[in-house]
């Protein structure tokens, strides 16, 4: 998963322009970066300017996602990442970086702004954080620490069979379960064995 670009755009009368960029072009050759960043910055200000305000979309150009949304207000942001990037994490970093770019940077500035008047240096930071998903989104984090927890459990019950002892015969010594379950499971248990493929 891979984050390329992630800007801040303004949208007026079907006009836009780039109000601040931040870009990791680290992956692609040295004398390709300068190309790379002014398709990156040609294919946001398109995709803004064909969307409507208040909308979020996202648009496949080649091996590309482009996220982007538009609040009411005029104020764009488009976060370009690779195919396997969460759809919902991108929404959400470019709903904090909006929040964020609107706290900083006084609405007056943008109709007017660009790189040289506009002072925000956050993008670089957001960029690096959300390089990866799981450590930045929280909801991404609970579902990875579940399956880590998921995984050493299945190993618990692993290293317990790997130790000689076999399930029937923990069924056939417990005290827990009733006569009622203890059937269950060998009903299971023999209709699951005339399934079984040799």
């Amino acid at each position: 998963m891979k984050l390329y670009s992630l800007s801040v755009l303004y949208k007026r009368d079907s006009k836009v322009h780039l109000l601040m960029g931040g870009y990791d072009l680290q992956s692609f050759g040295y004398f390709q970066r300068g190309s790379v960043k002014e398709f990156m910055v040609f294919t946001s200000q398109i995709i803004v300017e064909r969307c409507r305000e208040g909308s979020r979309s996202t648009v496949k150009e080649q091996e590309y996602m482009c996220h982007c949304y538009i609040r009411t207000d005029g104020l764009g942001g488009v976060l370009i990442a690779d195919h396997e990037y969460p759809q919902r994490v991108a929404f959400t970093l470019l709903n904090k970086v909006l929040d964020d770019f609107t706290q900083k940077v006084p609405t007056h500035l943008w109709p007017d702004g660009n790189q040289s008047t506009i002072h925000y240096t956050e993008l670089d930071g957001y960029l690096a954080k959300y390089q990866n998903p799981r450590e930045a989104d929280s909801m991404m984090k609970i579902q990875s620490e579940l399956d880590e927890t998921k995984i050493i459990l299945h190993k618990s019950i692993e290293a317990v069979l790997e130790r000689g002892e076999k399930l029937d015969d923990l069924v056939a010594k417990s005290e827990d379960l009733s006569v009622q379950s203890k059937t269950f499971y060998k009903t299971a248990k023999k209709q699951n064995q005339c399934c079984v493929i040799l």
